[in-house]
């Protein structure tokens, strides 16, 4: 079982937040589920929400197995491999998993470390897994606000990330409602986070 300290930091501001959203019996669908913490620890918060991790990272997806195999609860999947930059008619998904079944597409700390491909996927795929309506994609990281990068910190860890990869850096809130807009999904809430993260709620509308 992997262990992300920035993991271990934010579960628990993460989880207070999405006690306005994950009411009832709900499907969730994580993509890039990292080291398995976050769904490890939701999947105790939320006893009635149905949790199904997803990794493209083998040595991730085994860390998210460990988790699965400690916890042995009803409401954690064993993990999906996702390539989010695929279309997600081309993913393996279990059938209740099928288009307009799921409830929420969760996300966390993946679009500021993803290729455009990934990013625009990720929009892709809450447009064609949400119900209508009531379908929410969640994502949390660190953003750009109207073409303006804050505090010091955020701008040092955006230049430091595109040193690593051109495409890597702090997607601007903007340029994700446009890209969530074009796949039928609507910006409906920003919430500040500790260490200058934010969570975003996006509602599928058509």
């Amino acid at each position: 079982m992997l262990r992300a300290a920035a993991a271990e930091r934010n579960q628990g501001p993460i989880a207070e937040v999405l006690k306005q959203y994950l009411k009832g019996k709900l499907k969730l669908l994580e993509i890039a589920s990292g080291t398995g913490q976050h769904l490890a620890h939701f999947a105790e918060v939320f006893p009635e929400v149905d949790f199904q991790p997803s990794e493209c990272e083998p040595r991730s997806i085994h860390s998210i197995v460990a988790y699965v195999d400690h916890l042995k609860l009803a409401n954690f999947r064993v993990p999906l491999f996702v390539d989010v930059s695929k279309k997600p008619g081309q993913w393996a998904l279990p059938d209740d998993y099928a288009p307009q079944k799921v409830d929420v597409v969760y996300s966390a700390n993946m679009i500021h470390i993803s290729s455009n491909a990934a990013v625009s996927g990720l929009f892709e795929a809450a447009g064609y897994l949400l119900k209508p309506d009531t379908g929410l994609l969640i994502t949390y990281g660190p953003y750009a606000k109207d073409g303006k990068i804050s505090p010091q910190s955020n701008i040092d860890f955006d230049a430091s990330l595109k040193e690593r990869n051109a495409e890597w850096g702090l997607r601007d809130i903007s340029y994700l409602k446009k890209v969530a807009a074009d796949n039928g999904l609507q910006f409906e809430h920003m919430h500040d986070m500790p260490a200058n993260n934010n969570i975003l709620v996006f509602r599928k509308i058509r």
